[in-house]
């Protein structure tokens, strides 16, 4: 498969074929320089979209707990200034600064991880999994999602040629890089982050080249545990069959799925218009986050919804080209992660919200409020334009050598 970079142990670039030079001209040049403007343009536009819609969704929560109606929305404003100047600085980075710093980062996202089990950690709905430094709030397993990306990218560039032998596949990003990653949060009770970031490390592994036979040996092995820790869990099993909302459950497991639902239908086709959600009021606790969907349905109606739908499709689309284009193992690991990060946890986020999934407490990439998880996406979107660029100058050598050869 084109987009896994070839065989198991072939991370090498292969320069194309005579018949296929011609290829490389002005028109690659043109389509590489889209793909990069585009990923920025939606990036962009999805973090707008993300703003207005905390600014609507938070007015009534952020007045009643006495932060004035721009609470929220002054939060996520600050945050998305931070992460946008970050954004640019992960985007204009050559590869090798990522390739060289990534076990640094890795390390430094255990860290942050581990201490939310120290006195700086505290519990928000349950799990553990946050830190209070001061007066700022932060989500470690959000900047360790990231470092851990990065890191299977580097690890299988560095051993691309061992690639194919089973245990060199799965030493060290599975035994023990991934799992003691997810082992920490996965302390925290976060059950639904640790999905999150079994699919990235299975994303970034398959379009890593990584082989069949050690991909389903992780996959089953994920299934396992997962069948495992949620069999064990009473409240984990609430929320598988529960979460239609039960017989006559309105105020328990049921109560936001039910509300998530009422404020979809109340859209209609078009929406009752930005901040006249009646589910803001304090019906859908999870307003502004988890369910800030269900309000962009009731306000902006079905139109609204497939828009940002559709905005996630493309960004995919993007990505899978980022992918078939980017200069070696490295690039196509870390993109491919993040593009099931992103738009993998976007479409489990909206498929919690109409009733697809239970609820796994995960929130909807770049829209969300939550501060840390709007700067780690992008800056994750950054390091993805990052790779769009360089693809884009590996083109332009492919080019340059082929315009030599003649």
């Amino acid at each position: 498969m084109a987009a896994r970079g070839g065989g198991a142990g072939s991370g090498k670039s292969v320069p194309p074929v005579a018949g296929t030079r011609i290829s490389l001209g002005a028109g690659a040049k043109t389509g590489n320089n889209r793909t990069v403007a585009l990923l920025w343009g939606i990036t962009l536009f999805l973090t707008g979209i993300g703003l207005i819609m905390v600014l609507s969704a938070s007015s009534v929560t952020s007045y009643t707990q006495d932060q004035g109606s721009l609470g929220g929305f002054t939060r996520q404003l600050v945050f998305a200034a931070l992460g946008l100047p970050l954004m640019v600085f992960a985007a204009t980075r050559k590869l090798d600064f990522w390739k060289r710093w990534a076990w640094w980062f890795f390390g430094a996202g255990l860290l942050l991880q581990a201490l939310v089990f120290t006195p700086l950690g505290f519990a928000v709905g349950g799990n553990r999994n946050w830190l209070l430094i001061g007066n700022i709030q932060a989500q470690p397993s959000e900047a360790l999602k990231l470092a851990l990306v990065v890191w299977i990218g580097a690890v299988l560039l560095k051993k691309e040629k061992y690639l194919g032998q089973v245990s060199h596949e799965l030493v060290p990003v599975i035994f023990p890089g991934a799992l003691l990653a997810l082992g920490l949060v996965l302390g925290g009770r976060d059950l639904g982050t640790v999905l999150i970031m079994a699919a990235l490390v299975i994303g970034a592994m398959y379009f890593g080249g990584v082989s069949f036979k050690s991909l389903g040996i992780i996959i089953a092995g994920g299934v396992i545990a997962t069948i495992f820790f949620v069999v064990t869990s009473e409240n984990r099993m609430k929320r598988l069959f529960e979460h239609s909302g039960g017989e006559s459950d309105y105020s328990g497991i049921g109560w936001q799925p039910q509300h998530g639902m009422w404020a979809l239908a109340n859209g209609g086709l078009f929406g009752v218009g930005l901040g006249g959600s009646k589910a803001k009021w304090n019906w859908l606790p999870a307003a502004d986050n988890d369910y800030i969907f269900a309000i962009i349905g009731e306000e902006l109606g079905f139109v609204g919804a497939m828009l940002v739908i559709a905005l996630f499709i493309v960004l995919a689309v993007l990505m899978l080209r980022v992918i078939s284009q980017a200069r070696d193992r490295f690039g196509r690991a870390v993109v491919g992660g993040a593009l099931v990060w992103i738009v993998g946890q976007a479409f489990v986020n909206i498929g919690v919200v109409i009733r697809i999934f239970p609820v796994l407490g995960v929130p909807l990439p770049l829209i969300s409020s939550g501060g840390t998880a709007l700067v780690s996406c992008l800056v994750t979107m950054g390091v993805v334009i990052s790779v769009a660029r360089d693809a884009k100058a590996y083109r332009e050598e492919l080019a340059e050598g082929v315009s030599v050869a003649r």
